[in-house]
């Protein structure tokens, strides 16, 4: 693949180590958390709305509590497993749809490129937030029907990403060689084309985990996404932004700053793979 070639540029790309630092600590969020309750769910209203770097009998409260007295760093953490485990299974769902339409499309052609290009281009046209909020009115509220309304909304822009490359990739003398020998169409189609779509896809693929980190915080926001008690840093900002103007400005900042950084290290690390593609 071509964008491996710079693989060595990307590691020192700043966006990358903060996203690993992201997984690093969803991943420990159970070891490092102070609140060790369900879903850090620990409440005292003897110790609410203390500032960061306060102390309680459960130790320091780094970012804070909140006004039911949880610590809020905890609920951070626990809120980024909530949102990176929705990008990586919407992403997840994107390609196992995404592919094989995308495949068949760009491989046949003909009829049936025509009527699934009619489908990617109806649902094209609705604005993703829109049919995610009407997925979730038909499947319900929660993280479960969150994973596949988004999942189910971000397979058409990887199925024409692999439309385009089968397109390019059909012409090539390799195809042409693999039919010749008699490998089969599924041969053809999975064992020689489509490894040579990867580095497209994975920029499309870090593209779509932005877009679904931001609508899971979208949703979360708005109440039909992640539930209460469960921390999520959409439900976070919704919870505590009238906190801006009164001093408690943190409590939704730092959820959204984290929100903002996440988004802004995948699109400049889908930018990098692009360019060095």
């Amino acid at each position: 693949m071509i964008w491996s070639n710079n693989i060595k540029h990307l590691q020192k790309h700043p966006g990358l180590w903060f996203l690993v630092l992201l997984v690093f600590c969803a991943a420990l969020g159970p070891v490092i958390v102070l609140d060790q309750s369900p879903m850090a769910n620990d409440m005292n209203l003897s110790r609410a709305m203390q500032g960061p770097g306060s102390v309680s009998e459960m130790g320091t409260h780094w970012f804070g509590t909140d006004k039911f007295g949880r610590d809020h760093f905890s609920r951070v953490v626990l809120g980024s497993r909530i949102s990176l485990s929705v990008g990586i299974i919407a992403v997840g769902i994107s390609l196992l749809i995404g592919i094989p339409i995308g495949a068949a499309a760009g491989y046949f052609g003909g009829r049936l490129d025509q009527i699934l290009t009619w489908l990617m281009s109806v649902l094209w046209s609705i604005p993703t937030l829109l049919l995610v909020i009407a997925l979730t009115f038909v499947l319900g509220k929660g993280l479960t029907q969150v994973f596949i309304a988004v999942g189910l909304t971000m397979w058409v822009e990887v199925a024409r990403v692999v439309r385009g490359q089968f397109f390019a990739e059909k012409q090539k003398e390799y195809v042409e060689a693999s039919k010749v020998l008699g490998f089969g169409t599924a041969h053809i189609i999975f064992k020689e084309i489509l490894p040579n779509t990867w580095g497209p896809l994975l920029v499309i693929c870090t593209t779509n985990f932005a877009s679904a980190l931001l609508i899971e915080s979208g949703l979360s926001f708005l109440g039909i996404g992640a539930q209460p008690p469960t921390p999520s840093w959409g439900s976070m900002i919704r919870d505590y932004y009238p906190y801006l103007m009164t001093g408690k400005a943190y409590l939704s900042l730092i959820p959204g700053a984290l929100i903002a950084l996440s988004v802004l290290s995948l699109n400049s690390l889908s930018a990098a793979l692009r360019s060095d593609d």
